[in-house]
Order: C-alpha cells, then structure tokens, then sequence
C-alpha cells in the first residue's frame, strides 16, 4: 500500500500549557508513522475559515476553526506512513469522541462542557482529518499559507518584561523506532514555561555537522589523543557518516538520521532550556533533567541546546532553520 500523508493540528491552548509533547509521543508511538514536517503558524482569519471549511463532517471543529482569533499560534504536524490518514484520525478523535476516558487524543487533551443540551465550552486541543480528500484539502490551504503565516514566530507580548529565543534539537536517538521519548522530550521542556515558537524535523548534512560542531574539534584534539576521532563520531551520529567517508557531494546532502529543530521564547530562556536539559554527561545529570531521564553517554544524551544567545543564531543559522520545506513536503 502506497505511503500516505496527513496532518495534525495542536489548537492554541493545548500549545500554549504544554500538551505538545504528550500529544506527539502518543501519535508516533500509536501510529509508527514518520513525523514528515511540522510548522508553527499565526493564522489568519481567511486562512482558518478556508481549514474550517474542509472539515465537512466535523461541524463543531469547524465552527471553533472559525471562531478562533486571528494570530493564535498553532502547531500543525504532517505524519506519512501507511494508512496514515485513518491512523491518525482513529487515534485523534473527533466531534463525536470527546466524552470517554481518555481512548484518544481529544478525548486526553481536549475539554468539552455541555449544560442541559447546550454546548457551553468547547477547545478540542487536536485537530485531525477525517479521510483522504478532507487530508488532501486541508493540506493545499495550510500549504498555501506556509510562507506568510508560519515559521519561527514571535510570543515576546505574552511575557512580560524581556525574551530571548533559544535553540533545542531532539538528536537521532530518540528516534530510533516509534516511540514516545520525542514527546518525553519536549514535555520536559515544557515545565519552563517558555513558549514554543519554531518546530522543525530535518536530517543534519554532514557539512552541517562539521561547521555545527566546528568549536568542539578544537577542544577535543587537545584534550584527548583520538580526539579528531571522537569528533568525527559526533558528526556521524547525528548526519549518519563520518566527514572523512564522505566526498565533497556528499557531504552537502541531507543526512540520514531524524532530528527535530524546536525555539523556545521567553524571559532567560537560554538558561532554563539548560537546567531543564541537565549536565552533558547524563551519569552526572540531576533527577528529572532530559539527560538523566533520556541520555545514556556523552554524545548519545537525548537533546542539544544552545549555550548562549549568540549561538542560538549561529547554530540556527546553519541548519537553516527559516527555510520553509513544509510546502514542499505536502505537495
């Protein structure tokens, strides 16, 4: 059976409490789909009446589609596997799914209050597609809106006082089969309080790699006499070759192994995404960090983030991650 694709949409609040990380690892882990792209987007009000009217059968989605302010930050993920569409939307839910205990992903993190017949709160917290042609339509309008009204986004008026944005990268381990350790990740993270600005999945090239850990090799072979070696294996364990198997070609092409891009905004955001990751080697990791919880050596330690503002912009710079591949990847 032919691969197919289909989407997920994360509505504004469950983004903004932290709910991403829960949904995601149930969707990979459930589905054993593969998470294609994904896309942080501020939609307009056209933008979210155009998704609204695609999801024909589900009428109280579309009317909170259309309710919703425009700018709302949201996160849509595309998964592509077989059967993806009916997969995801067996374990998302819909309208009629969101009174049991907890058998989907609407019914967990969705909230609906009815009094006397009348619906008087409804916030889905997931949206899906309910077959092919409702996928494929909603696809081409988010597709459409990918440019002007997604990427690294900006949340500085909902704090108050000063932000600053912060680079994180779920390594290739956590993704070694379908799993919930992605969204064990991001859960972690999410305790900070920060906000999630930017989603990316992309494969690390090996020249990334090279000028992303460029500052180590340095520091590596004058401490260490295989030095160049294990730097080496750092840049293989997160493209998938080693610089010195490579040719030139080769080097600038897409790695093999999946990784996921995050920004995160808010007030010392730098420092709280390191506290929350922990010490680099997980051994010496304090109790509940993403190292201690999800890392097992040095290299092999579940996340990266950046160490100072000024490498947030270097480091993102490199793997480029304000390129927008989602239309692209959906079409």
């Amino acid at each position: 059976m032919a691969d197919q694709i289909s989407y997920v949409l994360i509505t504004p609040t469950a983004l903004r409490k932290g709910r991403t990380g829960g949904i995601l690892g149930r969707l990979i882990s459930r589905s054993g789909l593969n998470l294609e792209t994904g896309r942080v987007f501020a939609f307009s009000t056209t933008t979210l009446s155009a998704l609204a009217e695609t999801l024909s059968g589900q009428s109280r989605t579309a009317a909170y589609l259309k309710g919703l302010p425009a700018g709302a930050h949201s996160l849509v993920l595309v998964l592509k596997g077989e059967e993806a569409v009916s997969k995801i939307a067996s374990i998302t839910g819909d309208d009629s799914t969101m009174m049991g205990r907890g058998e989907t992903l609407r019914d967990t993190f969705g909230d609906l209050v009815e009094e006397g017949g009348r619906t008087v709160y409804f916030e889905p917290g997931v949206i899906a597609p309910a077959d092919a042609s409702e996928a494929a339509a909603g696809l081409q309008v988010l597709a459409a809106a990918s440019d002007a009204e997604g990427g690294i986004l900006d949340a500085a008026s909902s704090f108050d006082g000063p932000t600053e944005k912060t680079l994180v990268l779920i390594k290739p381990d956590n993704f070694a089969f379908p799993s919930t350790r992605p969204g064990g990740v991001i859960d972690l993270f999410a305790r900070t309080g920060l906000a999630l600005v930017g989603f990316k999945p992309f494969r690390m090239s090996v020249a990334q790699g090279e000028e992303f850990y460029g500052p180590v090799l340095d520091f590596l072979v004058a401490k260490l006499p295989d030095g160049r070696a294990q730097w080496e294996s750092i840049v293989a364990f997160m493209s998938g070759k080693r610089p010195s198997e490579c040719t030139p070609e080769e080097k600038q092409a897409p790695g093999t192994q999946p990784c996921v891009a995050l920004i995160y905004q808010g007030p010392g955001a730098v420092a709280k995404i390191r506290e929350a990751l922990g010490s680099t080697n997980p051994a010496n990791a304090a109790h509940g960090t993403i190292r201690k919880e999800f890392g097992t050596t040095i290299m092999i330690n579940g996340a990266h983030a950046s160490d100072s503002v000024e490498n947030v912009a270097r480091e993102t710079g490199i793997i480029r991650l304000e390129e927008n591949d989602f239309k692209a990847k959906v079409a």
